[in-house]
């Protein structure tokens, strides 16, 4: 199993022991707050360089699921230099924020 694979796995594990957890983000604050991922998660099959895997894109995703992935950034459960300083500049209501407003997005 690839570890791309097993770090999928390992997300949709965390996002369903969260359960029903809902967060009170203000999508106009979060908004304003993503300018810095547009730079590579808004940008149509942009890939990293290193290591090598395309970039995720993260409109539309689901609420929990971002609020998730940046706190596991934050912690240093998941391990990515640019995703873990940017992430250790965000508050709790700040991701609650960024959360709530790329969720709302048409995938």
């Amino acid at each position: 199993m690839t570890r791309l694979q097993l770090l999928g796995f390992a997300a949709a594990a965390a996002l369903f022991t969260v359960g029903s957890a809902h967060a009170e983000g203000d999508k106009a604050a979060g908004r304003k707050l993503v300018y810095t991922c547009n730079g590579c998660h808004g940008v149509e099959g942009y890939a990293n360089a290193y290591p090598d895997y395309p970039v995720p894109r993260i409109a539309g995703q689901n609420e929990q699921y971002i609020i998730n992935a940046l706190h596991g950034y934050q912690s240093g459960e998941r391990t990515h230099p640019t995703m873990m300083a940017q992430a250790q500049s965000l508050s709790d209501k700040d991701i609650e924020d960024i959360a709530a407003y790329l969720s709302s997005l048409a995938k």
